[in-house]
């Protein structure tokens, strides 16, 4: 079973950044052998797809809303996955959650894809 942590949220001001972490861990896993997404999820509002990382081959996916804004990173030996956040919005405020897909195939945003899911860390975003 494996099990995510997200961690890094809070309150920022617009235009401020923020780093959130999520941590896997579990008993006898290999981060990669997962790709990992990040969704966030308003208040009365649908969960949106924000980012991703493939295992297979590195390859990131973006969400118009944050590209270029948002980085997303994996550090496999820390089995950690980063997201890195600038330019902050009061839009971009929400729960955050990672997930993790165990797949060889390249990530998506997809929700139903992925088994594994952390249980969120709020980003406020507000002046």
């Amino acid at each position: 079973q494996l099990q995510l942590v997200e961690s890094g949220g809070g309150l920022v001001q617009p235009g401020g950044s923020l780093k959130l972490s999520c941590a896997a861990s579990g008993f006898t896993f290999d981060l990669d052998d997962y790709a990992i997404g990040w969704f966030r999820q308003a208040p009365g509002k649908e969960r949106e797809g924000v980012s991703c990382i493939s295992n297979s081959d590195g390859s990131t996916y973006y969400a118009d809303s944050v590209k270029g804004r948002f980085a997303i990173s994996r550090d496999n030996a820390k089995n950690t996955v980063y997201l890195q956040m600038n330019i902050l919005k009061p839009e971009d405020t929400a729960v955050y959650y990672c997930a993790a897909d165990r797949t060889r195939r390249r990530c998506t945003v997809l929700s139903a894809r992925y088994e594994y899911w952390g249980q969120g860390t709020q980003v406020t975003v507000s002046s």
